[in-house]
């Protein structure tokens, strides 16, 4: 099976891509990555947003779609993101695809293939929702890529998948902890500028700090927006980049390097009312179902010290 797991070859860029000048300037950002259709967190990160004391810069960097298979909820979540910057995922590329990359995800072997057919399966019923919206999928096939956001001074990539592909795997938790995999980081960003980057296609959190003094770069996944990331949660998390920390008890964890703070922000959405929109569109017999209902009750077999590199979590995407 190559459906869901090739990586197209219109998905891939180089790493110079980063860098020209940055097209956001900002005090915060806001990179809301998964958000997968869910309505409820996306009303959570206005809600955040509003109670910031300087408006965020929303980002939504990839997968805003994904459950959304209702026209209304389609609809909604479409128009409130297009309002903002948004950079396409491999499901927003894949509504206009006329090839069969199924849902262009590019899963790594440790996935198997029944979860692989799920998601294809996903893909084809949203992309029979999204032709009732063909203004939508033009807009959603136009969006860019990849960014460069400048906040307090440095330049941090944001990207959906990696520093070389839509739907790369590199900035996977189990690929940071690869010495060679961090020292092509580390080179991306020195000769791009960049005090590093912003991710999430890979469904699990990281953020990976890397180098010393004026040479550290780091990358951060927000895993989904719109799903619980962690065992024993039902909440999402975006990725806040500022040159001010969030609220006292805001963020799950964090840091501040090279002078900007990064900090993963729990999403805490209505988890019943996604939970009942969910089934309405996926029952027990779905593909989404199978793959995902359980991950949205009671979380992944993840955990924040994972997250952050200090125990090695089996490969695993969800």
């Amino acid at each position: 099976m190559n459906s869901g797991r090739v990586c197209p070859l219109h998905y891939r860029y180089s790493p110079l891509v980063f860098s020209p000048t940055a097209t956001i300037h900002a005090q915060t950002i806001y990179v809301i990555g998964g958000l997968y259709g869910n309505l409820a967190a996306l009303d959570a990160i206005r809600l955040l947003a509003a109670n910031e004391r300087v408006q965020p810069t929303l980002i939504f960097n990839g997968d805003f779609n994904w459950f959304n298979v209702n026209p209304i909820q389609f609809e909604s979540i479409n128009t409130e993101v297009l309002k903002h910057i948004a950079l396409r995922g491999n499901v927003e590329t894949e509504l206009a695809s006329l090839d069969d990359d199924g849902c262009g995800c590019a899963y790594p072997d440790y996935v198997d293939d029944a979860d692989v057919a799920r998601s294809n399966a996903i893909m084809l019923r949203l992309r029979q929702t999204a032709r009732q919206f063909p203004s939508f999928v033009n807009s959603l096939s136009a969006l860019p890529m990849h960014t460069v956001a400048e906040v307090g001074g440095k330049r941090i990539g944001i990207v959906h998948g990696d520093a070389e592909s839509l739907a790369g795997w590199r900035f996977a938790h189990d690929a940071l902890h690869d010495s060679t995999n961090q020292t092509w980081l580390a080179d991306v960003c020195r000769d791009n500028q960049l005090a590093g980057f912003a991710s999430s296609h890979t469904c699990l959190p990281t953020f990976r700090r890397f180098g010393s003094g004026i040479e550290r770069h780091f990358v951060i996944n927000n895993g989904a927006a719109g799903m619980p990331n962690f065992g024993g949660t039902t909440y999402g998390l975006l990725t806040r980049i500022s040159v001010n920390a969030a609220a006292v008890g805001l963020a799950q964890y964090g840091e501040i390097i090279n002078g900007i703070h990064i900090e993963a922000i729990p999403v805490h959405y209505d988890s019943q009312s996604f939970v009942n929109s969910f089934l309405s569109n996926w029952p027990p017999e779905s593909a989404a179902y199978a793959s995902y209902y359980r991950r949205i009750i009671e979380g992944p077999h993840y955990a924040p010290p994972h997250a952050l590199g200090l125990i090695k979590s089996a490969a695993q995407c969800g």
